[in-house]
């Protein structure tokens, strides 16, 4: 386990036990996927229950390769941009069902748009606009897609 930096710039390497780490949360997250799946029974937990069992297979490969793939980078401030993204995710799934998709999802691009990708706020606000445009058109008017929404 090295601490030196690779290259100037780069963060330090956290070494192949991070590596495993990594693996393990992905099993974990595709075994609570799987749960999930089964909670909602055939039909409808179809796809949670493909994305579970394609995490656990990709988190079992991950894991045999840990100890030979390139040691990942040390986690930083910038890390923080992750938790960020994940807790905005958790917070629009919180919410779509008792507010709709429209104002969600308007709100997760602008701030995934805006703070996580540094973009300008004109363009974080047309993407955000278009990208919920499009959305509804795709899903509420042409697949007819039940899913909350206000319009």
């Amino acid at each position: 386990m090295t601490t030196e930096p690779v290259e100037e710039g780069r963060p330090t390497q956290a070494g192949p036990a991070a590596n495993l780490i990594a693996a393990s949360v992905v099993v974990l997250l595709g075994g609570v996927a799987i749960a999930g799946a089964n909670s909602f029974g055939e039909g409808p937990g179809t796809w949670p229950m493909i994305v579970g069992v394609a995490l656990v297979v990709l988190g079992l490969a991950l894991a045999i390769r840990a100890r030979r793939d390139e040691p990942p980078e040390r986690f930083t401030r910038d890390s923080l941009l992750v938790v960020a993204a994940v807790a905005s995710m958790i917070a629009f799934v919180a919410v779509i069902t008792t507010i709709g998709f429209e104002i969600p999802t308007v709100l997760l691009a602008l701030v995934w748009l805006r703070f996580l990708g540094r973009e300008t706020w004109r363009t974080s606000i047309v993407v955000s606009l278009g990208t919920v445009v499009v959305f509804y058109a795709l899903f509420v008017g042409a697949l007819d897609v039940t899913i909350p929404h206000l319009f």
